[in-house]
């Protein structure tokens, strides 16, 4: 980690002096504003409308007495409208042919891929490797047999028309004979029972996704590998291998995948198998089954089956390409912030911040349901990431691109529900993907709330949210839509982490759209100190010190709020010129 030296209040002033002196346009047009608004004593009269938007149309009062200042005003503030935000539909960047390489494994024949536009499985060969995932129809000595047993309880529950619950559990148990008095399937027990006659066709729905799970040695012929910490490397498939993986997660059949034991060989993974989701019956677990039975019956459906590719790269941040972020000179770029909406409908075609677990997915087999959980739920393609990505470390991100959202769904917690289906009609790039790219980045959770304005922690998340939002391979890198990334559950400051993803967002030149999830004063407070910082020209670097300043300041008093802290100083720094 680069070192950064401590910034005393003088040294502050100094900063922020230096801002304003190399902003003078920016003083120019705040001094016309003034001028034009002499009846205001206070920015506040400058906040936003209840609808997000900052533009010349919201300054009522000024409108008709300063007409040239506000046209001014609209070309140069940096707030935005939601429809000025980049996204990936807004071009087609050329991709080129979809090709492997030592960095990129493609579970596809990229010839056939590239010159027919057809999902052939690529050919390769089995590996029972420590670096690749052990599969459940491996022909290594140890695991042929099981994959015998396996195969002929699929096939036995793929003959039937009609599987009941008892079959399933059964058949899993038959195969994971350990777990016969560990594992409880409760929980699909009852969601079966209590699930509408008009609704419960998972009877006719069970044996078309063990006749899917069963097509894996056809489906993938190629060793997949781990996406381990500490490299940066790339895995594209088909959604219909996906599917097939996760047939295999529904009969709990991959190996070595069971025991939590922190010794055991896959301790630095999330669980994939389904089991845990089978259990502990809830009315969170029924939402959460009804997401995933949908999932389901799409995929098993010839009319409805998805045919594209899904691509999931493990980014890591070297420490040499971490900014010394006390030394940044980017302005803030584009903002947009609203308290309506959610990210992955207004957010589509933006990197859509996935507040994840370090351990992707988080409890999405259990019964967690934040945000990250009901995001894989409507996106169960995501789910597959458990099967390779290992606990991402504090400069590593995963992000996803591809994936096609299956499912609606209102609420939160215990009041989300499943909301039925969802036609996702996004386009597809060059390589078939679906345009969509979603970003997993874990925040820090902080037993203690004033750990988080420590200089190492700003630093951490700082970092890991540039490694998530800097881009990676010359790819097309559209605005990012997040929000509250890491509050709730973690106790994160709203404030301090909406000022580390702008930040974030300025030094890899990307603009930010900005949910508060229906929190108004948010929304209202963050516009506001944006649009003094904007004015005022305040870099990374400045706002950076600014934070580390308000670390001090917050050990001494608790009470102090961040964004009064940033007005304050800004203000004094402008009485010493």
């Amino acid at each position: 980690m680069k070192s950064h030296k401590h910034n005393d209040s003088s040294q502050m002033k100094e900063a922020l002096q230096h801002d304003t002196q190399q902003n003078p346009q920016k003083e120019k047009e705040k001094h016309e504003k003034e001028q034009c608004s002499n009846d205001s004593t206070n920015q506040d009269s400058f906040l936003p409308s209840s609808s997000g938007i900052c533009s010349a149309e919201n300054v009522k009062d000024g409108q008709a007495e300063c007409p040239e200042f506000l046209q001014q005003m609209e070309r140069t503030l940096s707030c935005c409208q939601l429809k000025d935000m980049k996204r990936l539909q807004h071009g087609d960047m050329k991709l080129g042919p979809l090709r492997f390489t030592r960095r990129h494994t493609v579970l596809i024949d990229v010839d056939t891929f590239n010159s027919q536009r057809k999902f052939l499985p690529t050919k390769g060969r089995d590996l029972w490797h420590s670096d690749f995932v052990k599969m459940p129809c491996s022909q290594a000595t140890n695991q042929k047999s099981k994959w015998d047993v396996i195969s002929k309880k699929l096939k036995s529950l793929a003959s039937k028309k009609t599987v009941s619950v008892k079959d399933v559990e059964e058949a899993i148990i038959k195969y994971n004979p350990k777990y016969k008095d560990q594992w409880s399937f409760d929980a699909l027990h009852t969601f079966n029972k209590n699930i509408p006659d008009t609704e419960n066709y998972f009877k006719t729905l069970f044996p078309k996704i063990a006749a899917l799970a069963l097509k894996l040695p056809d489906f993938v012929n190629k060793a997949i590998p781990l996406l381990r910490k500490g490299q940066s490397a790339t895995i594209t498939l088909s959604q219909v291998q996906i599917s097939c993986l996760l047939a295999n997660a529904f009969f709990c059949t991959f190996p070595h995948r069971n025991t939590s034991n922190p010794t055991a060989e896959y301790a630095g993974y999330p669980t994939i198998n389904f089991n845990s989701l089978f259990g502990n019956w809830s009315e969170r677990k029924r939402e959460k089954l009804r997401a995933i039975m949908h999932y389901f019956k799409e995929v098993t459906d010839e009319s409805t089956r998805p045919k594209g590719l899904v691509t999931f790269h493990r980014e890591c941040l070297s420490y040499t390409d971490m900014p010394t972020w006390e030394s940044c000179k980017e302005n803030l770029s584009k903002l947009h912030i609203t308290s309506e909406g959610q990210i992955e409908l207004e957010g589509k075609g933006m990197l859509q911040v996935d507040f994840a677990n370090s351990l992707i997915g988080g409890g999405v087999l259990g019964s967690g349901l934040l945000q990250e959980e009901i995001l894989f739920l409507i996106n169960p393609e995501l789910i597959v990431a458990r099967l390779f990505t290992e606990k991402l470390e504090d400069n590593e991100c995963l992000i996803i691109t591809g994936s096609q959202q299956f499912s609606s769904y209102s609420g939160f917690g215990d009041s989300f529900e499943w909301a039925g289906p969802y036609e996702d009609q996004s386009e597809r790039d060059q390589w078939a993907r679906r345009k969509t790219q979603i970003l997993a980045i874990d925040a820090m959770n902080f037993r203690h709330s004033m750990d988080q304005y420590k200089r190492k922690h700003i630093n951490r998340e700082l970092n890991k949210a540039y490694c998530g939002f800097k881009g990676y391979d010359g790819h097309e890198k559209p605005d990012i839509a997040t929000g509250k990334w890491g509050c709730g559950a973690f106790n994160g400051d709203p404030q301090l982490k909406a000022l580390i993803q702008l930040m974030a967002a300025a030094k890899a030149k990307r603009g930010l759209a900005f949910f508060t999830f229906g929190d108004e004063y948010l929304k209202q407070s963050l516009q506001h100190i944006y649009e003094l910082m904007f004015a005022e020209g305040i870099t990374v670097g400045t706002l950076y010190k600014l934070l580390c300043e308000f670390s001090s300041a917050k050990h001494r008093d608790s009470d102090v709020d961040l964004f009064d802290f940033i007005k304050k100083n800004i203000r004094n720094s402008k009485s010493h010129l």
